[in-house]
């Protein structure tokens, strides 16, 4: 949604309110149900005239962030502009020896976050990243090596008990071999430049990672060796376990080698049907999901209700972009393809009941670190939760 189209529909709404008040009622005057007022006036489903009235929606979810560190000047930052949930990140352990978060490391960074008047929702592993496998030290679990990924997955089982012993809820994760696939910045509004991915551009080099030649059976393959060991740990614990998806998906045929199975509709719903456990799920890159559909605008509402009516969306990236699969840019949130409005209309609807936290924001050169492209940011999902809870 373009921001003059956003501040319109916010205006056109908070006009309506006040027409309601004042037409229906007045100081010295009270308001007399006829008999075809058959509901309350207070449950929002008629008005004094006896007409239907829009119910206003149950808002549950609420603008959160993943900035790192979890720091006291980090946490003062998010909290002045009005953000009160974070992912956190614990101070890095000893890696790739430890895999995982102590007791006393996770409680330390929630009450540092609570300090502040925040909340810890959930944390990142220490592996399993968004990073390429060739770079990667902790990649067995993506390679299908044993018996190294049964370590791994053995500490992530560490990580499960400890999250739950320091009461937090969620761990977030990627089960990717090539990382985010970009090519050149290209440039945006106000001298900022934005993350862009040209696939007739794009190079593999090298031809092929050190993973080979991965199909989608491949790597379905390997995720189900990790689900059936990791989430009924995670069930056990009742923490959410919430799996990002793959930035971008790949063309027919991969792109190094390698298909991507989170690249797609179709393998995310297969990597879901995996567990039938309620602590398996995603870490819904809504700009990821866009940046794999042919009609994004259109089609990212049938992602957000297949699995949001399934109950398995545990974190929402939300990010706005130009263009469609194979050829997008990164744009600011009220300057898109993406009527993100709508976006949030629908996340309500499925009645998506946590963080909503934007990433990737474009860069400027006086922005070091982004700080400001994130205030906005955090500012403008805001006022769309504001909007959709005042009109629907």
């Amino acid at each position: 949604m373009k921001r003059r189209d956003f501040l319109a529909t916010a205006g056109t709404s908070a006009a309506a309110a006040a027409t309601v008040g004042l037409a229906g009622c007045s100081v010295d005057s009270k308001i007399t149900p006829t008999p075809s007022t058959a509901v309350s006036l207070a449950s929002g489903t008629a008005s004094a005239d006896g007409s239907a009235a829009k119910a206003k929606p149950q808002v549950k979810l609420y603008a959160g962030t993943q900035r790192s560190p979890t720091s006291q000047r980090m946490l003062q930052y998010i909290k002045r502009h009005g953000v009160d949930h974070v992912c956190g990140y614990p101070p890095s352990p000893p890696y790739p020896q430890r895999g995982y978060w102590t007791v006393e490391e996770l409680e330390k960074t929630r009450e540092t976050c609570e300090a502040h008047d925040i909340t810890l929702d959930m944390v990142a592993l220490p592996f399993l990243s968004s990073s390429h496998i060739d770079r990667e030290k902790r990649g067995a679990i993506m390679l299908g090596k044993s018996p190294e990924r049964d370590r791994d997955i053995d500490d992530i089982h560490k990580m499960t008990e400890n999250c739950a012993k320091a009461g937090i809820p969620a761990w977030k994760y990627n089960m990717s071999l090539l990382g985010v696939l970009r090519t050149e910045r290209t440039a945006g509004r106000g001298g900022s430049s934005y993350s862009t991915w040209k696939l007739k551009l794009a190079e593999a080099d090298p031809e092929l990672t050190r993973a080979g030649r991965v199909t989608e059976d491949m790597a379905l393959e390997r995720m189900q060796y990790f689900v059936e060991r990791v989430i009924p740990v995670c069930q056990e614990h009742k923490i959410r376990a919430a799996c990002h998806l793959h930035d971008p998906g790949t063309p027919p045929g991969g792109f190094q080698g390698i298909e991507r199975l989170l690249g797609n509709f179709e393998g995310i719903k297969k990597f879901i049907a995996l567990s039938e456990s309620p602590y398996h799920g995603l870490n819904l890159c809504l700009g990821s999901m866009m940046e794999n559909l042919e009609n994004p605008n259109e089609e990212i509402h049938e992602v957000i209700r297949y699995f949001g009516n399934k109950q398995r969306i545990f974190n929402i990236h939300f990010r706005n972009m130009i263009g469609s699969r194979g050829d997008f840019q990164e744009v600011y949130l009220d300057n898109g393809d993406i009527d993100m409005l709508q976006v949030m209309r629908t996340l309500v609807e499925v009645g998506y009941p946590y963080m909503v936290m934007p990433d990737h924001v474009p860069r400027h050169s006086d922005d070091p670190g982004g700080l400001q492209a994130f205030a906005h940011s955090y500012g403008y999902i805001e006022a769309l939760i504001s909007a959709v809870k005042t009109s629907g």
